[in-house]
């Protein structure tokens, strides 16, 4: 009696790890996207794909796209993955510009900041494409409170900018940077917003330690997910 009631106590946890939609649903997809994602280190993506999974489970439409951007790498690698979700299929994988005052070739400071010229970091969803001054644009809105959530008000929007050119690297040692916007090469400009407009997923990466340690959608914790109620 005893080894059937321990029997069935294993199968009843075993079965509720596999019927939990984030233990069930992220392995498999970060597997998918793996193969495609070339150069993508398997943390950031495990942790982007981790992150957009808890808000999905916790309110948040599903979408149909992830961009990702590692900013540990230097302005002049590509560092920005746009994946197609439905398709497990990688979109593009180019240049993204960070602000001017997170620092020089390498990103090391961010903020929420108004009037900061630094890149955010965290999960963020897409919104509605516009043409403003820098031509086809896309606002996003940032779902970290404390960490990207002004992001709206700051105007922090995808852009193409012609400083995004890898010739520039030979010349400063970097490309050109944004007042804390992720811009892309104007060549690009009009897939990445056609691509991610109407609410797609967006995630920024850094190895803040008090940003890994704190974030509501890499730990997953409900109670602070306010920007989806």
């Amino acid at each position: 009696m005893i080894q059937l009631l321990r029997r069935l106590c294993l199968q009843g946890l075993l079965f509720g790890l596999l019927s939990s939609p984030l233990q069930a649903a992220t392995p498999d997809l970060e597997d998918s996207l793996a193969r495609v994602a070339t150069g993508l280190d398997r943390q950031v993506l495990r942790h982007a794909v981790a992150a957009m999974q808890c808000a999905v489970n916790h309110g948040a439409d599903p979408a149909r796209r992830l961009a990702v951007i590692d900013y540990s790498l230097p302005s002049t690698a590509k560092r920005l993955w746009i994946f197609d979700l439905e398709r497990k299929k990688l979109v593009l994988h180019d240049l993204v510009a960070h602000g001017r005052l997170s620092g020089e070739n390498h990103a090391r400071r961010f903020s929420n900041v108004l009037d900061s010229y630094q890149s955010s970091l965290g999960l963020f969803r897409t919104a509605e494409s516009y043409r403003g001054k820098h031509g086809y644009s896309l606002r996003m809105d940032g779902l970290e409170a404390g960490v990207n959530d002004r992001a709206r008000e700051r105007a922090i929007v995808i852009h193409g900018a012609s400083y995004v050119d890898p010739r520039l690297a030979s010349t400063q040692g970097r490309i050109g940077r944004s007042l804390g916007c992720p811009a892309v090469r104007p060549q690009v400009a009009r897939l990445v917003v056609d691509q991610l407009k109407g609410g797609q997923f967006m995630f920024a990466w850094y190895p803040d330690q008090r940003w890994l340690q704190s974030s509501a959608y890499l730990n997953c914790r409900p109670q602070q997910l306010a920007a989806l109620r």
